[in-house]
């Protein structure tokens, strides 16, 4: 039966084995790629934009033709793009020029008017600090108090982590047959984590979760940053604390270099077919190192976060 809209088919992504890159590698044990660059926006934050505007619209904080705003690295804008244009809201995505072009013109071609910003002097483009995105973020309050607009506040609004709380873990838990030991996943607001751990651990208590974060830039297991640029877009901002983590389990932290990312991203798609980003590649390439370690034999579980397309113009793919 045809979805009524494509609001309906937010979700449900399938998953799959990565038994390939695990069996090449010599390694005991299982990952379970969860395929969400398969939504609609081509990434998970489709789960999320869609679970914090329904639910503002059922606290009644966003009324009928209020613009919304938000900071986005280009896959939350892309997200609420396509959920604001489905229910009326004009929606204005501000986002660093440090992010790949690619997702810009998907916001425009959606419907969103992109607010792009300017980097801090020194920044790399491709490589979004913690100091660019605060600038990113004062630009967004700025535009909200202008127009009386809604914030979707992704690092904030409790529909972030709720959507994966209410849709990706269960979903992964059954399409694992309830065989998953672990969960790893790239912190970025932490709400995919957050959410996801959470509805795991109801299933098994026994189960791990692990945060992962870039060489060099471990704010949040609490090392010292000697390295905050780093190319894996989207997490990985250098900040010690995110409210979604706050009382988040966590049974280990787990670090991935930009180089290990990127190969692993590329690994991905020759030897399993799954053409992701940065992220995607974070998080496999950690799985990996927890197979050859703590979680020897383990069934580990990663969100391959989105798609290799929105990044063309970087040298993820040279």
């Amino acid at each position: 039966m045809a979805a009524e809209s494509l609001l309906d088919v937010i979700g449900a992504t399938p998953s799959v084995w990565l038994d390939r890159l695990v069996t090449n590698r010599g390694l005991e044990g299982r990952i379970l790629a969860k395929l969400d660059y398969l939504n609609p926006g081509f990434s998970k934050k489709d789960r999320a934009a869609k679970g914090i505007i329904e639910m503002a619209e059922a606290e009644r904080a966003l009324h009928p033709g209020q613009t919304v705003v938000e900071l986005t690295s280009g896959n939350m804008g892309t997200g609420l793009a396509i959920v604001c244009g489905l229910k009326g809201y004009p929606f204005v995505a501000v986002m660093s020029r440090g992010n790949s072009m690619e997702r810009a013109r998907m916001m425009t071609a959606l419907g969103a008017e992109v607010v792009l910003v300017d980097q801090l002097p020194g920044s790399v483009v491709g490589q979004v600090s913690g100091g660019d995105l605060a600038e990113v973020d004062r630009i967004a309050q700025q535009i909200v108090s202008e127009r009386g607009a809604f914030r979707a506040d992704q690092f904030h609004h409790a529909g972030n982590a709720q959507a994966h709380f209410e849709t990706t873990g269960p979903e992964m838990w059954a399409e694992s047959g309830g065989t998953l030991t672990a969960f790893v996943d790239f912190a970025g607001s932490g709400g995919t984590y957050a959410g996801t751990v959470r509805a795991l651990k109801t299933f098994s208590s026994n189960l791990k979760g692990f945060v992962v974060e870039p060489t060099g830039a471990r704010a949040l297991a609490g090392e010292d940053v000697t390295a905050a640029a780093h190319p894996i877009q989207g997490g990985g901002y250098v900040m010690e604390t995110l409210k979604f983590m706050k009382d988040a389990p966590v049974d280990g932290y787990v670090h991935v270099s930009g180089e290990a990312a990127r190969m692993t991203t590329r690994a991905l798609a020759r030897e399993e077919g799954i053409f992701g980003g940065f992220s995607a590649g974070a998080n496999v390439a950690a799985a990996l190192d927890l197979l050859k370690g703590p979680m020897q034999g383990g069934v580990i579980g990663i969100v391959i976060c989105d798609s290799g397309l929105k990044y063309l113009s970087t040298d993820l793919w040279d």
